[in-house]
């Protein structure tokens, strides 16, 4: 009897559904966590008495250190063992989550979450992991598809559950309701997942690489996030941070080329299908995550809307994306999986396209309409995306290019925040400025003074209206540059090759 066959006799058909069920809720709640803080950074900078720029370090803290910790999910795994470092990442991420929610400083929430990050980072690939162990190969597609169902589902209710619970409860509760799942996440995985415990080995770790890893990445974020506080290259912090950034990350490369057991491959980098499909993943998450932070900030702040609302506008395209991946799951292997990624990025292109049309008078549906049309594509791109990524690299290098996919994924979002914040404030001042360069402000002002306002009261009014046209316009900027990534996006595909036999997917997380 092969030791897999010894694994599928000793959990019984009951146990293994249960272990599937844990599984896929630990895989929901880290996915959650990403989106769910999104709608709640108006109410969060106002608790803490922040900006909300400032409130952002939230999303981006958490998504850096979940990216910086994947490539190190491997080894953890070999050294320790699957089924313990999937517990104990479970364990942390629960002690930190309570943490974040009892943060009453920026410090401290950004701290948690970077500790957040760290433990959620190997809880998505060794749920995925674990999967594949427990379910025999008979049943894993099954399996699968219920793991990927949450991964989609995580995004359509992450803004859904936080803006609830920030306008009902208080953003604290957005962290504590992780507690319950991460405690019975925690004991069931001790009660039925011990059978599929993997051997432990004394495997070298490339300590130097991840050092590296942290440095750059470290600089990078932070120079990326305080940059629009210190006029940017004007400030020598700025200078100096780019700087840094940038000898790490030569150095990084220069190391990694030369390790024998490097943190993060970039061998896989030599495969042109990888290096195109995985840079048309990284541009597209890009993209598409800049509507994720931009639309329920700009709801609460200029348009009035609570944060619920603003996260059921922001969860139409998570809704639309679940009716679609049963489709999109049934043709790919028909269907050239080029074909489809383009098509589908060059959809989400005319969806940011149209997004740039928004004004300050928009209706609500008006606003769900492209974020629910959008949603048809998300899967259209994502599954076939992994074919073509997994199937240009060797089947020993396949695990390796899936972490430094996820890596990428992960880290374009972060980066993306923090640039789309950057180029939305500018665009609001630049807008402003414009306007109030070809107002002539006489004739309303003379018409509110004989409506009753006082002149105080009418300059108001006046640069309410202003600020507000402004902000709207800088949403459009925004959209209209996502749609030209998203079109650039949309033919780098087509470097690579089309795949020509079936592609082991499994390690994709």
């Amino acid at each position: 009897m092969s030791a897999e066959d010894s694994i599928y006799s000793r959990i019984s058909p009951r146990r293994r559904t249960l272990a599937g069920l844990v599984l896929a809720l630990s895989n929901f709640m880290v996915v959650l966590d990403l989106t769910i803080a999104n709608v709640s950074v108006p109410h969060i900078a106002g608790n803490l008495g922040i900006s909300a720029d400032q409130g952002t370090w939230i999303i981006t803290s958490y998504a850096v250190a979940e990216a910086i910790c994947v490539p190190l999910t491997g080894w953890l795994a070999q050294r320790f063992g699957v089924v313990r470092v999937f517990t104990l990442a479970m364990v942390g991420f629960g002690i930190f989550s309570l943490l974040c929610g009892l943060s009453m400083t920026l410090t401290m929430l950004v701290a948690c979450r970077v500790g957040q990050g760290i433990c959620g980072g190997p809880i998505m690939p060794m749920s995925q992991t674990l999967m594949m162990r427990v379910f025999p190969p008979d049943k894993r597609a099954r399996a699968m598809g219920l793991w990927a169902m949450t991964t989609l589902l995580g995004p359509a209710m992450g803004p859904i559950i936080g803006g609830y619970i920030s306008d009902n409860w208080s953003w604290h509760w957005i962290f504590f309701i992780n507690l319950p799942i991460a405690v019975l996440c925690v004991f069931a995985a001790q009660a039925l997942l011990r059978p599929a415990e993997t051997e432990t080995a004394q495997v070298p770790i490339d300590k130097m690489g991840l050092f590296l890893l942290v440095f750059w990445i470290g600089c990078l974020q932070i120079m990326l996030d305080i940059g629009r506080d210190h006029d940017w290259f004007n400030d020598p912090l700025i200078v100096i941070l780019a700087v840094l950034a940038g000898i790490g990350f030569i150095a990084f490369i220069i190391w990694e080329l030369t390790e024998e057991h490097p943190v993060v491959d970039l061998r896989v980098f030599r495969h042109i299908g990888f290096t195109s499909g995985v840079f048309t993943l990284a541009l597209c998450f890009g993209a598409y995550f800049a509507g994720i932070v931009i639309i329920p900030q700009w709801l609460q702040i200029s348009q009035g809307y609570t944060a619920t609302w603003a996260g059921i506008v922001t969860a139409f395209t998570a809704i639309a994306a679940l009716m679609a991946a049963p489709v999109a799951a049934r043709i790919t292997g028909k269907v050239d999986p080029r074909l489809m990624i383009s098509g589908a990025v060059f959809w989400l292109g005319l969806m940011a396209l149209w997004r740039a049309h928004w004004t300050s008078g928009i209706d609500f549906w008006s606003m769900a309409a492209p974020q629910f049309v959008q949603g048809f594509a998300m899967p259209f791109f994502m599954i076939p995306l992994t074919t073509i990524t997994l199937g240009s690299v060797l089947p020993h290098e396949t695990a390796s290019a899936a972490g430094l996919q996820n890596f990428l994924r992960t880290m374009a979002i972060a980066i993306a925040t923090s640039l789309v914040l950057t180029g939305w404030s500018d665009s609001q001042r630049v807008s402003r400025n414009e306007l109030v360069g070809v107002l002539q402000p006489a004739d309303v002002q003379a018409q509110l003074s004989a409506s009753g306002f006082s002149f105080e009261q009418a300059r108001q009014t006046i640069s309410n209206l202003v600020e507000q046209e402004a902000i709207a316009i800088a949403v459009d900027h925004i959209f209209f540059i996502s749609a030209l990534v998203l079109f650039l996006a949309s033919t780098l595909v087509w470097l690579a090759p089309r795949p020509t036999g079936p592609v082991d997917t499994s390690a994709a997380h």
